[in-house]
């Protein structure tokens, strides 16, 4: 590769991290003097450039974001921003795909360009989130800790914002463009729906329209109130993860495990549906056991699984028809609180009287 440019630009691929972190980005870089650059939205062609540089058998969001690494080159964009994020938490890993992602780009993707890939690994107390952020901000020659740790602050000004947002109900779309725009607002429409369902998955499987088919948009049109994992605290989560007799070891443990045990125990939630790339292994364990907890808590589950081959009108009629089971449960359910009184019934046997008088 290339020596460093000294162009204050940095490219970020729409896939994977992207979808939970970008509002940091956006805050902390901008504060550097470093502008980000995304990619493009996920198309076929994003899908089938990725592909055509790994082995089948390697998962949908990993083939997105090395078509979202040439997207990007394509854009002349020579900085790109690729972080490892080992650990999240002390003893918490995030999957081997996740934790080789730089590596896996540097090799596959054979370019002339500048692979920026600092390193967050919360169990090795050498790696924390400072040590991360400076590694990202060096390539561009900043290395004044103070300069970075007030950059830091912008950056999680704009994410809690974010999360504010989205805490308050707003959609995952209008709760980003308000927080890069700076702003901050409260959504106070509070419509009722007929049905509320919790979409367990990761972000890069949900948010990325492509990949999941626009979902949302699908179950909007159906009158259906959505909850995800980012609505959640890391607290809540974590409290899901126990609820499910879990302890957490996966980083997306609490994406999966630990939104599927809160939803779960939620009586506002009618029905959870479950959202996975086909190939993922951590997430074919931790959707055994969301299903059979499912039938203990007795709330109906769908399991849909995606891959670039992924048919648009079998994915339709599957989730149309779990919709409408939740719609006749329900329906079944209120019919059957609905208080029935009791009456004696006494057969009236004066008219047979009146009859014989008559004739």
């Amino acid at each position: 590769m290339k020596q460093q440019s000294n162009k204050n630009v940095i490219g970020i691929p729409r896939g994977m991290s992207f979808y939970h972190n970008y509002p940091f980005w956006y805050g902390f870089f901008n504060a550097l003097g470093i502008v980000p650059v995304l990619s493009d939205l996920t198309t076929k062609q994003t899908m089938s450039d990725g592909s055509a540089l790994v082995v089948t058998e390697t998962c949908l969001p990993i083939k997105i974001y090395l078509g979202h690494v040439i997207n990007l080159l394509d854009k002349g964009i020579q900085n790109i921003f690729v972080p490892c994020l080992q650990s999240i938490a002390p003893k918490v890993y995030n999957c081997s795909k996740i934790r080789g992602l730089p590596d896996l780009v540097r090799n596959v993707i054979k370019r002339d360009f500048n692979l920026i890939e600092a390193t967050l690994d919360k169990s090795d107390k050498d790696r924390g989130l400072y040590s991360f952020l400076k590694e990202a901000a060096a390539p561009f020659g900043i290395t004044d800790e103070k300069l970075i740790r007030k950059a830091s602050k912008a950056g999680w000004k704009v994410y809690n914002n974010f999360r504010v947002m989205l805490n308050s109900g707003m959609s995952y779309k209008s709760a980003m463009n308000y927080a890069l725009q700076g702003k901050v607002f409260i959504d106070t429409q509070n419509k009722e729906y007929p049905i509320s369902v919790a979409l367990v998955s990761h972000g890069y499987n949900i948010y990325d329209e492509r990949a999941s088919m626009k979902i949302f948009d699908k179950l909007e049109a159906m009158d259906v109130k959505v909850f995800t994992a980012l609505q959640l605290t890391d607290k809540q989560m974590s409290e899901g993860i126990a609820a499910l007799d879990q302890k957490p070891y996966w980083a997306n443990q609490y994406e999966m495990t630990g939104s599927a045990g809160h939803y779960l125990k939620d009586n506002k939630i009618d029905g959870l549906i479950v959202l996975t790339a086909f190939g993922c292994g951590p997430d074919s364990l931790m959707i055994e056991n969301i299903i059979r907890k499912s039938k203990e808590f007795g709330k109906p589950l769908l399991s849909l699984t995606i891959d670039e081959h992924t048919g648009e009108a079998g994915f339709i009629t599957r989730l149309e028809a779990f919709i409408d089971m939740l719609y006749r449960k329900k329906r079944s359910t209120i019919i059957n609180k609905i208080e029935m009184h009791n009456y004696d019934y006494i057969p009236q046997t004066n008219i047979c009287d009146y009859i014989k008088g008559a004739k």
